[in-house]
């Protein structure tokens, strides 16, 4: 067969025009369908025809922030999370070693920690840079939520584990994620889906897309919907999520990118120990007054002011949030030659909120401003490869926020000013890294970044009087200066098993709003922080010995100096979180992903998926020190477990997709999920209960021989089979100093509010998409 001529100077229409006009000649102009050999029992006697295979190779055009050599890396696909009931990020990243979750505020607020990066947090996603399609969605206080997650725009996901502020700067402590949208080709066309189930949930959706050499569009939009399996928790958000890439000349590309959403949800209020255990799902909790046993409650003033408190229901408060976060984000790539890529890109990023979470109401808007520009070249060293990466970041956030008192009257109405506050931060960073090929085998990567931060604030303190008002101002006006070398080494002895290890660094200054909040849960003085420091060494391998089997590994330890722990002083403070320096910790343990066909041949459609995590973190110097009305102790930690860190995280699966035959497409899994215990209070009397759940799923795929029905996707799903009565969100509780100078024990401890959501009991959902 002669070969086909390709021209063209984009390497990835290349890969794809010349692959197909070999192998596929006669469906070329149509790259987007998939073709499948089926196997029917005519086609099995025949000859089988081996097609040529060809492969076109070619340097990736991609940012190194994208695909960073020697870092551990992680990742979880389409296929992964495409065939489930998948609501939240934690139903993308399931199958990731590495990566845990806890329930945060609101049904899609996922708290995703990567090696416990935000185990101490109620919300969001902390001390990890957080990207998609390359484009920050971390703004420069280091917030990232993960509301705006709607798994069913999504490719995939990667996870680059371990301190990384070389190349992602302020707080990549824990390392970074990128989350990666569908590519228009991919797509090509029209489709319509809907997910429905328990509690009311409903998510309709839509994604439209199209593209060739040209150009490539991805327009994702969705409304989710439900009531909430606890009293107060009907929620409802929208999210709208759009790439358009544009090809102007064959070596200036566009890509632009906006993401909007919108979520309203009413919030519960978190539990103690022991009112989970009573009452879980907050039944007959509705009036407080005449509530049943372990319900929550908050102490509103009466006049929203000052003098008496009255005890009011979450549903009597009106407690909820409201939200809109609005990105929108371009980039221009530049090729100045096919070995060297200029990329410049500028992000606008406004987060609006309205929180009446607990005694007091949070409103105010975060516009953030992010620009970047960075150059790749792929070069020569006495002819060995080398690939040089050169950065240069600035960002900037503004913001303005009040705290409002609430009062009983409902509807989360507002009462007198509590406080105020006003600032600025921005971080400015330079970074570069070298990765040289020095043998065949053998790749070394060396790189330094470097982060100058300022923030700079003030918040005012309002105390009310049946005579007067008075005020208090708090001014925090700090610069933090990193540096962060890393160096990585990586051998690939044999097509079947690569080797890896690593020294990084990172660092992480403390957030705007952690100087402001006192121990004890109230605004006020908090100005002593400072940032956090890590070190970490990683030794990892991926080994495939054959087409059934691939298992990938990673141990850690990781050396942190002041590191940033959190702990909810109860939901009757009208901050709730307060945030504190560990002067020296340790971090260390194991992941492990695997994928295995045990029967290839016999049954082709059978695999095991396993994904564990060991994370053992501990502090190795600090003294808190604890105080009542009278007096003041001082305790030492040393030794103690770091709280909010689950030890054991597993997920394993079994699945089961059918290839061929009359019941091609039809599939299904069985997963379990399995959390350890954990401490939540540092002087670790207090645990967290584990817990293992079993969910069903099975759905169906139909093959292309079945004409327009092959358009159809349909799913149903069983979650928590068991309905077993679980911890989904468990926040750190602080400790408590009794009057006799005594630290109070488990029996107080578990009195302690602030800290848990009960988890979803047996639920059922369903699910149709349409491709046109």
């Amino acid at each position: 067969m002669k070969q086909p001529f390709c021209s063209t100077r984009s390497l990835e229409a290349v890969a794809l025009a010349c692959a197909l006009a070999w192998i596929f000649p006669a469906i070329a102009q149509q790259p987007h369908k998939r073709v499948r050999r089926i196997l029917t029992p005519q086609t099995r006697s025949r000859p089988v025809v081996h097609p040529e295979h060809i492969v076109v190779t070619g340097m990736s055009r991609a940012s190194a922030t994208l695909h960073p050599t020697g870092q551990t890396t992680y990742s979880a696909e389409r296929s992964d999370f495409s065939s489930r009931s998948a609501q939240s990020v934690a139903d993308m990243m399931a199958t990731v070693p590495g990566v845990t979750f806890l329930q945060g505020n609101g049904p899609r607020d996922t708290v995703v920690s990567v090696r416990g990066s935000g185990a101490r947090q109620s919300y969001g996603l902390k001390n990890i840079q957080v990207t998609e399609d390359g484009f920050p969605m971390t703004q420069p206080d280091g917030t990232a939520r993960a509301d705006l997650i709607d798994p069913h725009a999504y490719e995939g996901v990667d996870v680059f584990q371990g301190p990384a502020s070389t190349l992602y700067g302020n707080y990549a402590i824990n390392g970074a994620i990128n989350f990666r949208t569908r590519n228009g080709a991919d797509i090509h066309g029209l489709e319509l889906g809907s997910d429905f189930g328990s509690f009311g949930t409903f998510n309709n959706y839509m994604t439209i897309g199209a593209g060739n050499k040209s150009y490539d569009f991805m327009l994702f939009g969705s409304d989710v919907r439900g009531n909430g399996f606890i009293p107060n928790s009907r929620y409802n958000t929208s999210t709208e999520n759009m790439r358009l890439r544009i090809s102007l000349t064959p070596s200036d590309r566009l890509i632009l990118k906006f993401v909007n959403n919108v979520t309203d949800t009413s919030l519960p209020l978190r539990l103690s120990l022991n009112q989970f255990r009573t009452n879980p799902y907050q039944n007959g909790c509705a009036n407080a007054a005449s509530a049943a046993a372990g319900c929550a409650s908050v102490n509103l003033l009466t006049n929203g002011a000052y003098g008496a408190y009255q005890t009011t229901s979450p549903q009597q408060a009106g407690l909820g949030r409201f939200d809109r976060r609005t990105i929108t984000g371009l980039r221009w790539e530049h090729d100045f030659d096919p070995r060297t890529t200029w990329r410049t890109q500028f992000t606008y990023d406004q987060r609006h909120i309205d929180q009446p979470t607990s005694t007091t109401a949070f409103a105010g808007p975060f516009n953030s401003y992010n620009v970047q520009t960075d150059l790749t070249n792929h070069g020569h060293v006495g002819g060995t490869p080398l690939t040089s990466f050169m950065g240069a970041s600035f960002d900037y956030m503004d913001y303005g926020y009040q705290v409002y008192n609430l009062t009983p009257q409902g509807g989360a109405t507002r009462g007198a000013l509590n406080s105020t506050s006003y600032g600025h931060q921005w971080n400015i960073g330079l970074r570069f890294q070298e990765d040289w090929q020095f043998a065949p085998r053998w790749h070394a990567v060396v790189g330094l970044g470097g982060t100058q931060s300022d923030v700079g604030a003030v918040e005012t303190l309002y105390t009310h009087a049946a005579s007067s008002t008075t005020q208090r101002d708090i001014t925090v006006n700090r610069r933090f200066f990193q540096l962060a070398p890393e160096a990585s080494l990586v051998y690939a002895p044999s097509q079947t098993l690569t080797l890896h290890t690593r020294v990084g660094t990172a660092y992480a200054t403390p957030g705007y709003s952690s100087f402001f909040v006192t121990p004890q849960g109230t605004y006020g003085d908090n100005t002593q922080l400072k940032s956090e420091t890590s070190l970490g060494f990683d030794l990892g391998a991926e080994w495939h010995p054959s087409p059934s089997l691939n298992i990938q590994a990673t141990g850690f330890y990781e050396f942190y100096r002041n590191e940033l722990v959190s702990q909810s002083a109860g939901v009757n403070t009208p901050a709730g979180s307060y945030t504190f320096n560990a002067p020296a910790s340790q971090h260390r343990g194991v992941e492990l992903g695997a994928t295995w066909q045990p029967w290839r041949v016999a049954l082709p459609g059978a695999r095991l998926k396993l994904s564990y995590t060991y994370d053992n973190q501990i502090y190795t110097k600090y003294t808190e020190v604890l105080s009542n009305s009278t007096l003041a102790r001082s305790f030492s930690r040393k030794g103690n477990l770091i709280p909010g860190v689950m030890p054991h995280f597993l997920n394993a699966r079994v699945l089961y997709d059918q290839p061929d035959g009359w019941f091609q497409g039809l599939g299904a899994f069985a997963e379990v999920t399995w959390r350890s215990a954990f401490y939540i209070d540092n002087a670790n009397i207090l645990k967290a209960p584990s817990y293992a759940l079993l969910n069903l799923e099975i759905h169906y795929d139909p093959p292309s021989r079945l004409g327009w029905i092959h358009r159809l996707h349909s799913y149903f799903e069983v979650q928590n089979v068991a309905n077993l009565t679980y911890a989904a969100g468990a926040t750190d509780i602080s400790d408590t100093l009794l009057a006799n100078g005594q630290q109070a024990g488990r029996d107080v401890l578990a009195a302690k509010t602030g800290s848990i959501y009960a988890g979803t009991p047996r639920a059922f959902f369903g699910g149709v998409r349409i491709r046109f």
